[in-house]
């Protein structure tokens, strides 16, 4: 059964789109106030009325259109830029003097917010078009503009400009960031995959390559055989061409959607000490708390498989005649197993020699395995006296052990 798991997030412009939402309903409001306080003094009132009401209307209508990228076309932006400087060109209609009298245009600051969505939609380039246009109509309708007429002109161009920057920076990272979580993702999974090939193929050619030469004759040509493809595949692990799941991303309504798949069922907690049990033997010695140890399921698979792992190299390293001590201990807040071993140790270097080589079962299925549960694996090695590994799993992981396998 697949399962599907959804990572939400929210496009760092959106906030941007509501507020110019909140903008334009705003000076509206705004606008309306000014020539309701100042209607005295138009001589044609009834052109402003009429503006103004048609400002309204468009403002509350077309507001779905400002709520982000997405529905906010260029139709939509050259209808609602053509709606500011037609307010701007008929203002002296209204009042004869306000090409004297440096006083406010009927859309008055309402014009901004026209100018910003052509920021947010197209960036700079967009944002110094129409704040051109809106200061081309401001000097037509003033006839000779003065030093305030220029001031405004200016803040308006600087200001949308500077914002249409702001928001290509902000796509640029968001992009950046997106595709540094699909690489995150097809990362955990090849290491999650290699992890299981360590565990099965590997360990089998491994031990082909070891019995075939020590039976010699045609079994030694196996086990040549087997090492070769042992060798290969260690390499193909190493190399990151090991295949990964399907990392889509869909953006709708100025959310980036990111889906990844696996296979793999929600399962209720498992008793830790059921799964290791079964290494007890005559060269293992299993030590365990009377009360079940309790962890998701997918946590304690993967916490068992890398006590496995640890347990194949006291097998591989340590000699056929090596002792080994499993002991499991349950904390409030996490579970903590030891795998100790009685051998001949690791020699200073050696772990970093071997992932070099591409040997990775430290690497990936102990230290990988416990990094992907919010853990950690601690190994202690002295020559001559044997290894200590501690693998710590907080009881809340990090979310992995929903999809472990």
């Amino acid at each position: 059964m697949a399962r599907r798991e959804r990572v939400v997030r929210m496009s760092v412009e959106q906030p941007l789109w509501r507020a110019l939402t909140a903008y334009r309903v705003l000076t509206l409001v705004y606008a309306a106030l000014l020539a309701g306080f100042g209607h005295a003094k138009y001589e044609r009132p009834w052109v402003a009325v009429a503006f103004l009401a048609f400002l309204a209307l468009w403002t509350l209508v077309t507001l779905p259109r400002v709520a982000n990228a997405a529905n906010c076309t260029k139709r939509f932006l050259g209808a609602d830029l053509t709606v500011a400087l037609t307010g701007i060109l008929v203002t002296p209609l209204a009042d004869f003097d306000a090409q004297h009298m440096d006083g406010p245009t009927l859309p008055s600051i309402w014009t901004a917010g026209s100018v910003l969505a052509f920021a947010l939609k197209g960036g700079w380039r967009w944002a110094a078009f129409a704040s051109t246009l809106v200061a081309v109509a401001n000097i037509i309708e003033r006839g000779e503009p003065s030093e305030d007429t220029f001031h405004n002109v200016v803040l308006v161009w600087v200001a949308s400009i500077a914002i249409g920057y702001v928001v290509e920076v902000a796509r640029a990272s968001e992009r950046t960031l997106a595709r540094a979580l699909e690489i995150e993702a097809a990362t955990r999974e090849r290491e999650r995959l290699a992890r299981d090939i360590h565990d099965s193929v590997l360990q089998v050619l491994a031990m082909v390559q070891r019995r075939g030469t020590a039976l010699g004759g045609e079994a030694a040509e196996l086990g040549r055989m087997a090492g070769e493809q042992e060798v290969a595949l260690r390499t193909l692990v190493s190399s990151g061409l090991v295949p990964t799941t399907r990392v889509s991303e869909d953006s709708a309504d100025g959310a980036v959607v990111r889906t990844v798949e696996t296979d793999g069922t929600e399962s209720p907690d498992s008793d830790l000490r059921a799964l290791l049990a079964r290494h007890a033997g005559a060269r293992v010695t299993f030590s365990e708390p009377g009360a079940p140890v309790l962890l998701a399921a997918g946590a304690a698979r993967e916490l068992a498989a890398a006590v496995s792992a640890a347990l194949d190299n006291v097998r591989a390293h340590a000699g056929p005649d090596a002792q080994a001590w499993i002991l499991v201990e349950d904390e409030p807040d996490a579970v903590i197993v030891t795998v100790r071993d009685d051998g001949p140790g690791i020699p200073e270097g050696r772990l970093d020699q071997a992932e070099g080589e591409g040997r990775l079962g430290v690497a990936l299925s102990i230290r990988g395995r416990l990094r992907d549960l919010g853990g950690t694996a601690e190994l202690i090695s002295v020559p001559g006296q044997g290894t200590e590994v501690e693998l710590k799993v907080p009881k809340v992981s990090r979310g992995k052990a929903g999809s472990a396998r």
